[in-house]
C-alpha cells in the first residue's frame, strides 16, 4: 500500500502563493501519473493537475496560467506551486496517484486551502 501526504495548505492572501506537496511511501516513479484534485464546500471533487511518468502536464482551465505542478523523483515528491490565488480556489487539495495496470488509484487525505478576499 502506498500512502500520499499532502501538506503546505494554510491562509492566503487574495493574489498570493502557495506551495502544496505530496509525498508518497513508494517510488512515484511507479506511476502512470500523479495528479492534484480540490474539493469546495457543497461541491463535487475536481481535477487540477496531472503530471505523467514521462513529464507531460496538464491543467483545469480554470488553475492554467496560474498553477503549476512538478515533481521530484529523488524525494518521491510532487509538488503545486499555486500563485494570483482567488477566493475560488479555496478548498481541499487531494493528491492522487494512478498505478500502471487496472489497480485503483491512492489518494491522500487532503490539505486546506483558504484563501481570504
Amino acid at each position: 500500500q502506498v500512502q500520499l501526504v499532502e501538506s503546505g495548505g494554510g491562509l492566503v492572501q487574495t493574489g498570493g502563493s502557495k506551495r502544496l506537496s505530496c509525498a508518497a511511501s513508494g517510488s512515484i516513479s511507479s506511476f502512470n501519473s500523479m495528479r492534484w484534485y480540490r474539493q469546495a464546500p457543497g461541491k463535487q471533487r475536481e481535477f487540477v493537475a496531472m503530471i505523467t511518468i514521462t513529464g507531460s502536464t496538464d491543467y483545469a482551465d480554470a488553475v492554467k496560467g496560474r498553477f503549476t505542478i512538478t515533481r521530484e523523483n529523488a524525494k518521491n515528491t510532487v509538488y503545486l506551486e499555486m500563485s494570483s490565488l482567488k477566493p475560488e480556489d479555496t478548498a481541499v487539495y487531494y493528491c492522487n496517484a494512478v498505478p500502471r495496470g487496472l489497480q485503483a488509484p491512492y489518494w491522500g487525505r487532503g490539505t486546506q486551502v483558504t484563501v481570504s478576499s
